[in-house]
């Protein structure tokens, strides 16, 4: 390996890569210092130094001990889906990307549980888990996502009104520290009182406090036949009326998801989809439900009477079932393609939902009629998407200085409604100057308190969240 790029780092810790680690260990390549130094954002240029991939615990071991000797910055990289910059690097700091960590231990049948590597991606856990007819819930419907960032984030995904959280479904981790010491963390135990479950620290850390480089799973029985309905839904309100609804009725509802007409508009054009329905709707509801087929007719012939729904459709197969969630999973890359994004995921009480809902609307009418403003939601855990296309004929500049205009009038509302300022993908590099929003100063010292202890050097995800 030569050194390149890389020349910020000492030449003593470039030595001690080729002698102490195998030949495929590191890289300077420049495309993969691109590659791997960036995430789904892509708001701020990679400027990454050397890019290693282990494939053990004891080499991200090694690896720290030798970063902190040398005093060398390092960003945890998993599948690179986020959207906070939470995996960017962007001043020569170490990649370590997990990729190559992918082992799955044997289902433990008994205990329901599974022990997997942290490069482990989610559509292999899942495939390997259905083999013993077993089941980890967490379905982000994204591909490439790996289960170390997944626990790093405490992701969630569609299912969260039936499964809940990622944190959830985690009985155990395997963590290395700034220092390169090996936590072992409460195995596959699922009760386990003896003192404080240092395990919860790491979950949804993003990396700033320790490398998550295993996790053992817990996992559930498989939900059975899944029934998807899309409804056509006149206004937001109708919308939680519907999901009350939907949450009281006799089946079992595993997702809940709204989006408007202008999402719908631009998944249809991007993937050349037929139209959802006949008539154009305001909004539009995906749900999945099981443990009652035979009961959904009835609920749906009940909200049309009542005016809450003016159409829908119900999947007849698992190929109509698959069409009919592809209006909902093709918005984020529909929208990409469109222009420049300014986006949220902003999470609210849903007691307070609609009211933030509609004064939003009344934001953009009344200031920033001349954008696009596309919104959809997890609605059952009260998340919402905030995503605002750049008119084309404005300058990237001009637009970018009306969105801290708009996110501060945003901001403001959601704090009148006691909202969160990121309810997915963490706070990354993108949110920190909103973490004053979501947290009291006495939370956030105890913050940089729980980081000058684990991480004194301060070179684990250097620059994120604090």
């Amino acid at each position: 390996m030569t050194v390149g790029v890389a020349m910020a780092l000492p030449s003593g810790f470039f030595e001690s890569i080729g002698r102490e680690f195998p030949i495929d260990f590191a890289s300077i390549d420049p495309s993969d210092l691109a590659t791997y130094g960036r995430d789904w954002t892509e708001a701020f240029p990679p400027r990454a130094s050397i890019l290693c991939r282990p494939r053990t615990t004891d080499e991200v071991s090694r690896l720290m001990k030798l970063c902190a000797r040398h005093c060398v910055p390092v960003v945890p990289s998993g599948g690179r889906t986020g959207l906070a910059c939470g995996a960017l690097a962007t001043s020569g700091e170490l990649i370590l990307s997990l990729e190559r960590m992918r082992r799955m231990e044997p289902v433990d049948s008994l205990g329901r549980t599974v022990r997997v590597q942290a490069g482990a991606v989610l559509e292999s856990v899942r495939r390997h888990c259905a083999e013993a007819g077993l089941f980890w819930p967490i379905d982000l419907h994204s591909t490439g996502s790996q289960i170390g960032g997944i626990v790093a984030t405490n992701a969630g995904g569609m299912r969260v009104v039936r499964y809940g959280l990622t944190r959830h479904w985690v009985l155990g981790l395997t963590v290395v520290l700034a220092n390169g010491d090996v936590l072992q963390l409460n195995g596959a135990l699922e009760r386990n009182n003896a003192g404080i479950d240092l395990r919860q620290l790491f979950i949804d850390s993003e990396g700033i406090l320790g490398i998550i480089t295993e996790a053992t799973l817990k996992l559930t029985r498989p939900p059975g036949k899944v029934d998807v309905l899309l409804l056509a839904v006149p206004s937001f309100a109708a919308m939680l009326q519907v999901f009350e609804r939907a949450r009281n009725a006799p089946f079992t509802l595993m997702a809940f998801e709204s989006f408007t007409d202008r999402c719908l508009a631009h998944v249809i054009r991007h993937h050349q989809l037929r139209p959802a329905f006949d008539v154009p709707s305001n909004h539009y509801a995906l749900l999945e439900v099981t443990q009652g087929a035979d009961l959904i007719d009835k609920w749906l012939e009940s909200l049309l009477e009542l005016g809450l729904v003016a159409a829908a459709r119900v999947a007849q197969n698992s190929q109509q079932a698959e069409e009919l969630w592809a209006y909902r999973t093709g918005i984020d890359i529909s929208l990409s393609t469109a222009g420049l994004i300014h986006g949220h995921n902003i999470a609210l009480p849903l007691s307070r939902i609609h009211a933030f809902y509609a004064e939003l609307e009344t934001l953009h009418s009344s200031g920033y009629s001349d954008w696009e403003l596309c919104l959809f939601a997890h609605v059952g855990e009260g998340t919402l998407q905030v995503r605002i296309i750049k008119p084309e004929e404005q300058e990237k500049r001009t637009f970018l200085a009306r969105c801290h205009a708009f996110d501060t009038a945003m901001f403001d509302l959601l704090r009148a409604h006691q909202g969160g300022v990121s309810a997915e993908h963490g706070i990354g590099l993108l949110k920190k100057a909103r973490l004053v929003q979501a947290r009291s100063p006495a939370e956030i010292d105890l913050m940089r308190a729980l980081k000058r202890a684990m991480d004194p050097l301060g070179i684990l995800n250097p620059g994120k969240v604090l």
